[in-house]
C-alpha cells in the first residue's frame, strides 16, 4: 500500500514471520478461566444523563429506537457482552494501552464517538480524572454509575456536535466501519480539536488473514467476512475502511498520521501464551457473537436465513477447530489537527 503523506509512520506489532502456532499438547485448558478476568467496569460516582430509553424488538434479538435503523447491530445483552469482551481482548493485546496518541500527561478534553458500554471512557475518565470527558452512543446502554467527569450522551455521531470544541483527544473505536460519510464526520472531527489535538481510530480490519497457508481458499469464516462486508454495504458502511484511513485522514486535512497494527488471532492456536489467551478467550468469542449479530439482520440483506445459518455455523466450527490459524489485523491510527 502506498502513503502520499511525508508524516506517515507505521509500526507492525506480532508479525515477523508470523504468529507461531502451539502444539497442541502444550495448551491448558485452565489458561481460559474466565474467572480470572474481570469484564466489569463500574465505578462508583455520578449517574447516566439520557432520556433515550426505548428499544425494539426484531428476530429475537434487540435494537436502539433513537434513529430506528441507522445501525443494524443489536444492543442487548449479548452485544454488550461483545462489546466488554473487545475492550478485554484490545487491552491485552496493546499492554493495556488505551490509545497511543501522544497527548501528554493533562488532557482537559476527551471525547468518545460510538461508546457503546462506556468501558473505554469510564477507563479514561479515572485515568485522567482532571479531564472531563463525553461518551456519545446512539444507545443508552453505558452503566448508570460513571466517574463524576464522565457523561454519556444519546447521539447520533454523523449529525452536527452539541459537544463543544477545543478537545484533546477524540477517540473511535469500531465505529468508522458503521459511519455512512466518514469524511464528513471526520471534518467534524477536525473542527472540534484543539490545534494540535489528536485523533485515535481503532479498527478491526475486516478481512480474514493467514500466514501459513492452513487457511483453505474455501474457509467459511473468509467467506463470512466478505458477505458481511457486501451486507453491511446496503446500508452505506464500509466493512474495511480500516485499511485506508490514512488516505482519509490526510484528505480531511490531519497531519502526523501514525498507524500501529497488531496481528489478533482467533482460536487459541498461537504458541505465544498472551496471544493465545487474546485468541481462544477473546477475540473467538468476539467472531461467534459478531456472526449471531450479523445473522439476525444485515447478512439476510444478501443471503437467505437457510444460507445464513449454513454459514455461521460453518464459520464458528472452523475457528472452534483451530486448524485454520486466522487472525485479523487491528489497527491503531492516530493523527493530529494542524497546530
Amino acid at each position: 500500500m502506498a502513503y502520499e503523506t511525508s508524516s506517515f509512520t507505521w509500526e507492525e506489532f506480532n508479525s515477523g514471520s508470523g504468529i507461531e502456532v502451539a502444539d497442541p499438547d502444550d495448551i491448558d485448558v485452565d489458561e481460559f478461566a474466565r474467572s480470572e478476568y474481570d469484564l466489569e467496569t463500574a465505578s462508583t460516582f455520578g449517574s447516566i444523563t439520557s432520556s433515550v430509553l426505548r428499544h425494539s424488538f426484531e428476530n429475537g434479538r434487540r435494537y436502539h429506537k433513537f434513529r430506528h435503523g441507522t445501525y443494524p447491530i443489536p444492543n442487548d445483552d449479548a452485544e454488550q457482552s461483545r462489546d466488554e469482551m473487545k475492550h478485554v481482548a484490545t487491552l491485552e493485546l496493546t499492554n493495556g494501552n488505551l490509545f497511543f496518541a501522544p497527548i501528554g500527561d493533562n488532557p482537559q478534553r476527551i471525547i468518545d464517538l460510538g461508546t457503546g458500554t462506556g468501558s473505554w471512557a469510564i477507563a479514561m475518565a479515572d485515568k485522567f480524572p482532571s479531564a472531563q470527558v463525553v461518551g456519545t452512543d446512539l444507545s443508552p446502554i453505558q452503566t448508570p454509575w460513571t466517574p463524576p467527569n464522565l457523561r454519556f450522551v444519546v447521539d447520533d455521531i454523523e449529525d452536527p456536535w452539541l459537544h463543544g470544541d477545543h478537545f484533546d483527544l477524540v477517540h473511535m473505536r469500531h465505529t468508522s466501519t458503521f459511519i455512512r460519510d466518514i469524511d464528513s464526520v471526520l471534518d467534524r472531527c477536525l473542527a472540534h480539536l484543539r490545534p494540535g489535538g489528536w485523533i485515535e481510530l481503532q479498527e478491526f480490519g475486516g478481512y480474514a488473514k493467514c500466514d501459513d497457508g492452513s487457511m483453505g481458499p474455501d474457509s467459511p469464516f473468509a467467506r463470512f467476512m466478505a458477505m458481511a462486508g457486501d451486507a453491511l454495504a446496503t446500508y452505506g458502511f464500509q466493512w474495511r475502511v480500516a485499511n485506508c484511513l490514512d488516505e482519509i485522514l490526510s484528505r480531511r486535512g490531519f497531519v502526523n498520521i501514525n498507524c500501529k497494527k497488531f496481528k489478533a488471532p482467533l482460536g487459541k492456536w498461537p504458541k505465544n501464551k498472551k496471544l493465545r489467551m487474546v485468541g481462544g478467550m477473546y477475540m473467538i468469542q468476539t467472531a461467534c457473537d459478531l456472526m449471531d449479530a450479523m445473522a439476525a439482520k444485515p447478512l439476510k440483506t444478501v443471503m437467505s436465513e437457510d444460507e445464513v445459518a449454513k454459514l455461521t455455523t460453518a464459520a464458528k466450527a472452523e475457528l472452534g477447530c483451530g486448524k485454520s490459524h486466522i487472525y485479523v489485523d487491528y489497527f491503531f491510527w492516530y493523527a493530529q489537527k494542524p497546530s
